[in-house]
């Protein structure tokens, strides 16, 4: 039994090696990890345990850029500009109902979901091309809705870039927190 485990091990060992040396190396940590947010909260989860009383909604997906000493707002983020509200990909957002932003239906679907970020308010995008690259290709002819939402400063400020997603009376919001700010985009389930 040893000598098998011992031959295993070995074996493992050279496709490690092997790997590498063929230039198989494995990709860096990104710095800036991907994260998903549902509403109802944790439904997958829920799901599993066929405790999920309240029928999927939404899921953003997004990566979490982190502050790290830098400044955020007016710099990092250029206030006037699209930005992909997050790091990496677009953040994406995806409806599995018809819901309505600021009264103007929304249907079901897959979404990017972009931000034009002012001191004192923010213009949510909601724009029907997907799977981009950051905002280097947004396209404001592909806008299915813009809701401008004010933003509020935070007692804490949030070190990683964070969205998720809270119960409200008419449906959900989305919040979105980093540094010293935070929105909130109503979303209407009525």
């Amino acid at each position: 039994m040893k000598k098998l485990i011992g031959l295993l091990l070995a074996v493992a060992f050279l496709n490690t090696s092997n790997a590498q040396s063929n230039g198989n190396k494995l990709p860096a940590i990104d710095k800036s990890p991907m994260d998903m947010a549902y509403y109802p909260a944790n439904f997958p989860v829920l799901k599993v345990q066929d405790k999920a009383s309240e029928p999927l909604v939404a899921r953003v997906i997004y990566s979490r850029p982190q502050k790290s000493g830098r400044t955020v707002y007016g710099e990092l983020v250029e206030f006037g500009k699209v930005w992909r509200l997050g790091a990496n990909e677009a953040t994406e957002i995806e409806f599995y109902r018809d819901v309505k932003i600021n009264g103007k239906k929304i249907p079901k679907g897959k979404y990017t979901l972009y931000a034009f970020v002012n001191p004192a308010d923010w213009t949510m995008v909601i724009n029907k091309e997907t799977d981009t690259w950051g905002a280097f290709k947004y396209d404001e002819k592909k806008d299915v809705a813009r809701i401008t939402v004010p933003s509020e400063k935070l007692k804490e400020p949030a070190e990683a870039f964070t969205m998720y997603f809270e119960k409200a009376e008419a449906g959900t919001n989305l919040l979105i927190m980093w540094d010293d700010t935070k929105v909130t985009l109503p979303i209407s389930l009525k």
